[in-house]
C-alpha cells in the first residue's frame, strides 16, 4: 500500500517513519506550502491527514476527486464535518476519522461508557473531565475530551459534566474522567507518554480502511 502523508509536521514525520513497520510505502508528503497545489500530489492508496483544521475539507475534496481513502487525524474541524461527510458519500470513498487514534484512548472511551452506565443510577456522584496538553495545542477542550463527554452522556448520564483544560509546556496528552460524591472519588486516567500511540493507531486505521467505503471511527477499526 502507498500512503500519502498530508501535513508534514511532527506527527506527519512520525507517521512516515513508522510506515515500513505497517507494510506501507510512503508515496509522498504534502506540507503547508504544497497543500494548495493538488496537481503535485502523488498517487496513493490511502492518505493520512495530520494537517490543520481549516485544511481538512479542502484536502478531502482533492482526495475524493482522486478516489483515495483517508485517515483524518487532525482535530478542531467539527464545523466542517457535515460538508466532509457529504464529499465522502458522494465520492464513495472510505474515511476513518477520530479525534484520537491511540488504541489505548479508544479502549479508555469504552471504559468511560461503561462507567457512565453504572454511575447514571447513582445521583450522589457528579462527573468531571480534565485534559492537559502542550502549550501549542490550539483547540480546548481537546477533541478527545469532547469524545469522552459525548460517550458519557450517550450512556444515559443526564447530569452536568464539568470539562476543563490545561495548556502548558510539552505535555503530550493526559485525560482524566472522575465521579465524585461527598465521601469518595473515583478517577480513570489515560496518559500519553509520547505521540507514537497516535501515529500507530492512524497506521492501523490506514491498513484497515483499504478497500472499504463509508464513514468510520476507531470503534469500527477495533470492533468495539
Amino acid at each position: 500500500m502507498r500512503a500519502l502523508i498530508i501535513g508534514y509536521g511532527r506527527m506527519g514525520k512520525l507517521v512516515a517513519s513508522l510506515c515500513p513497520e505497517y507494510g506501507l510505502e510512503v508515496a509522498g508528503t504534502v506540507d503547508i506550502a504544497e497543500a494548495g497545489s493538488p496537481e503535485k500530489w502523488p498517487e496513493a492508496d490511502v492518505a493520512i491527514d495530520f494537517s490543520t483544521a481549516d485544511a481538512v475539507s479542502k484536502n478531502v475534496r482533492q482526495l475524493a476527486d482522486r478516489r483515495i481513502n483517508a485517515v483524518i487525524g487532525t482535530t478542531g474541524w467539527g464545523a466542517y464535518e457535515a460538508d466532509v461527510r457529504r464529499l465522502v458519500q458522494e465520492a464513495g470513498i472510505g474515511v476513518v476519522a477520530a479525534p484520537n487514534f491511540a488504541l489505548g484512548v479508544n479502549l479508555f472511551v469504552a471504559l468511560a461508557e461503561r462507567a457512565a452506565e453504572l454511575f447514571a443510577a447513582q445521583p450522589a456522584f457528579g462527573a468531571w473531565i480534565h485534559e492537559a496538553h502542550h502549550a501549542a495545542k490550539r483547540d480546548a477542550p481537546s477533541g478527545t475530551a469532547l469524545l469522552l463527554e459525548s460517550a458519557i452522556k450517550g450512556r444515559a448520564y443526564g447530569r452536568p459534566i464539568d470539562v476543563s483544560s490545561t495548556r502548558a509546556g510539552a505535555i503530550p496528552g493526559t485525560h482524566t474522567i472522575g465521579f465524585d460524591a461527598a465521601g469518595e472519588t473515583i478517577t480513570l486516567t489515560h496518559t500519553a507518554r509520547d505521540r507514537s500511540g497516535f501515529a500507530r493507531g492512524a497506521l492501523e486505521a490506514a491498513r484497515w480502511v483499504h478497500g472499504r467505503r463509508g464513514w468510520f471511527t476507531m470503534k469500527d477499526v477495533l470492533g468495539i
